[in-house]
């Protein structure tokens, strides 16, 4: 995904919102899910965010997103940031997610979806990190909803 950055999405020092980012974030590693799982899916979680450069009002904001596991019911998606200035074509990442997306029917049931084909060592690492990342996902749920249930 590529689009420019406009006045209306930036704060007053001119830099691109980070809920702005967050919300493109999020919309690009949906598009990488739709298009590997061919089904409705809701957000479950995000990982690893941060923001490493600003982008300025009039550069160019751009998102490459991967799926790089999934799980029965749920995969996860790298989507990497990059600022470019427009008259330069100087490009920086900014920022790089882990988002967690889960497939569901229009009742809201899971849906099982494809695995992912791993062809190259690179989709190997990818992978074997996106499981360590998943299990530590796991752990904090388990702990969350314990705290949320008083225990």
């Amino acid at each position: 995904m590529v689009q420019v950055v406009l006045p209306n999405d930036a704060n007053p020092l001119g830099f691109i919102l980070g809920g702005t980012v967050m919300h493109l974030i999020d919309i690009a590693g949906a598009i990488a899910c739709h298009r590997h799982t061919r089904s409705l899916l809701v957000t479950a979680a995000v990982d690893g965010l941060q923001f490493l450069h600003p982008i300025k009002v009039g550069d160019l904001i751009i998102l490459k997103s991967r799926v790089t596991a999934a799980w029965g019911t749920s995969l996860e998606v790298e989507v990497e940031v990059f600022s470019e200035e427009i008259l330069t074509g100087v490009r920086r990442m900014t920022s790089r997610a882990y988002l967690t997306f889960v497939a569901i029917d229009r009742e809201g049931q899971r849906l099982a979806i494809p695995g992912v084909i791993l062809t190259t060592e690179e989709e190997k690492q990818r992978a074997a990190e996106a499981n360590l990342r998943r299990a530590d996902r796991l752990v904090a749920r388990k702990t969350l909803e314990a705290r949320l249930q008083g225990g």
